[in-house]
């Protein structure tokens, strides 16, 4: 069973949540704090414009960019979420309004958005798409609420089944225990989770998305658009409900308020697992301590080195991901060229997998394999890639490898791709190429403590630096070191701390909340 742990570091302006498996690097989340139109979010939207040529929409969600609405995306029962949503507003109450709500007929799938929709209508919509570059959000107006086994689709008759559950026998008993509980006017979707639950796990879980569901009209009366309607969960909260399970270990976080938060969320959907979220206390940064930030380094970037010495070159266009495989040093002379090459592609392939995983690349990908002649090892490079994209959550496919070694991947994405800048500027000209008149780095950071404790009035201040500068502004001992003498000349104590991942001459600013003072 693979060992899984999530380290979550939280800091003020965001959330950053990192998923290791067997301790190797495979998901990295940034989730802003006041993240607005984040994916499952409900809002109630305006039709701004009417785009037939697109068989399309631009609808008004608050975001300064419209949302894109396409003609499939409605949903077969577009005319019934939109008699609700106008009894909604006026005030009527949900759970009448749900079992006595006579359904309209379900739209065509080849009709036109003009026949369905008109300029200035009020409509309730979720974010399918967070917004990404110039793009507004993607939305839909089939709504649904995802829970830890099911998934809730108001007016829909339809009861499905992950085909991941393989068993006909439990595929027919999940069938049964959700048709006997499912209220009337709802559709469900079982997910892989559910597979040998009990009746009163799957009960609770379609009783709460049905409650949130009846929220939603109660939160529509007297809405104007644009309005948020009902959020979705954090980050967090819908990593833990889509993947905790039973190979989860533990759950590291940094900041008590968040790991009580997280508690509180599992105790809901796993009361056993409580036990794996633990406080992190250690005096050095939680990513450095758990050999994340490490990762981060090695990981992004246009070069990838894997170990062997095999490496990838990932170059991102508008339209497309390309990445390229090379052996590097790794040849093996006793070998032939055919069995070298199957060796490199394989291990590629299991790298490919994980950045894709942790870099959420989406669209249309190409991967360029040393050539192979073979058709079993073509073959064999296939069925690995394939593995090793099962443990993917998003949807994608694969095509079989070329004659000239190329694999067209495509891989479902539903939030801007994770990028981390890993390359420092030159500390001598910060990226120009030009030299600057230096200046004594002490000079420069003590003029700007003059400045926040005399100009400013900080009461409290607290300098991270690079660790090379931290040793140097406390060298000497007591009462001798720069700190000392700054503290006797300003008559407050200056705390100091090193942080690994800054550059040789960064350092900033924080007050007594340990937030960054921008100079």
């Amino acid at each position: 069973m693979v060992n899984k742990e999530l380290i979550i570091n939280a800091e003020a302006s965001e959330v950053n949540i990192a998923l290791l498996e067997e301790k190797v690097l495979v998901e990295l989340n940034k989730e802003k704090t006041n993240n607005s139109f984040a994916v499952g979010d409900v809002y109630l939207g305006r039709i701004k414009k009417i785009m037939p040529g697109l068989n399309a929409a631009f609808v008004d969600v608050g975001y300064e960019k419209d949302a894109f609405l396409h003609y499939l995306d409605l949903g077969p029962q577009i005319n019934s979420f939109q008699k609700y949503t106008r009894n909604a507003l006026t005030g009527k109450d949900a759970q009448i309004m749900m079992q006595e709500f006579e359904c309209e007929p379900d739209i065509e799938k080849t009709g036109k958005i003009s026949q369905v929709l008109s300029p200035n209508q009020q409509i309730l919509v979720q974010i399918a798409k967070e917004p990404i570059s110039t793009k507004g959000p993607r939305i839909s107006s089939e709504i649904s609420f995802a829970g830890r086994y099911l998934v809730l689709v108001p007016f829909s008759n339809r009861l499905s089944i992950s085909q991941k559950i393989k068993s006909a026998e439990e595929r027919n008993r999940l069938k049964r225990l959700i048709s006997s509980i499912r209220p009337k006017n709802y559709g469900v979707i079982i997910r892989t989770v559910a597979e040998g639950k009990r009746v009163a796990d799957l009960d609770a879980d379609l009783n709460a998305l049905v409650q949130k569901w009846e929220a939603v009209a109660q939160k529509m009366y007297g809405a104007k658009p644009p309005q948020k309607i009902v959020s979705e969960l954090d980050r967090t909260s819908a990593i833990l409900r889509d993947m905790l399970n039973e190979s989860f270990n533990n759950i590291h976080v940094d900041d008590p308020n968040v790991a009580e938060e997280v508690k509180n969320y599992i105790r809901t959907i796993s009361p056993d697992k409580v036990d794996i979220v633990k406080v992190y206390k250690g005096k050095i940064p939680i990513f450095d301590n758990f050999g994340i930030d490490k990762q981060i380094k090695n990981s992004f970037g246009k070069i990838v080195t894997i170990k062997s010495g095999v490496y990838l070159i990932i170059e991102h266009t508008e339209a497309l991901h390309v990445i390229d495989v090379n052996s590097g040093h790794k040849v093996n002379s006793d070998s032939i060229q055919e069995e070298n090459a199957l060796s490199v592609n394989l291990e590629a392939a299991t790298e490919i997998a994980r950045q894709l995983r942790l870099r959420d690349m989406g669209g249309i990908i190409v991967v360029d394999f040393i050539d192979m002649h073979e058709g079993t090892n073509r073959r064999k490079l296939y069925q690995r890639l394939k593995d090793e994209m099962a443990k993917d959550n998003a949807k994608h496919t694969i095509l079989p490898p070329s004659k000239f070694g190329l694999v067209q991947v495509t891989r479902q994405r539903v939030r801007p791709e994770t990028n981390v800048a890993i390359l420092e500027k030159c500390p001598s000209c910060g990226g120009t190429g030009e030299i600057k008149p230096s200046i004594l780095l002490t000079d420069e950071i003590e003029n700007n403590i003059q400045y926040l404790l005399q100009d400013q009035n900080e009461e409290y201040l607290k300098i991270n630096a690079h660790p090379f500068v931290y040793a140097f502004l406390k060298q000497g001992g007591l009462f001798r070191s720069i700190q000392w003498k700054w503290y006797f000349k300003y008559k407050k104590w200056i705390n100091l701390a090193p942080v690994n991942s800054y550059q040789l001459t960064d350092y900033r600013f924080l007050n007594k909340n340990q937030d960054e003072i921008k100079m």
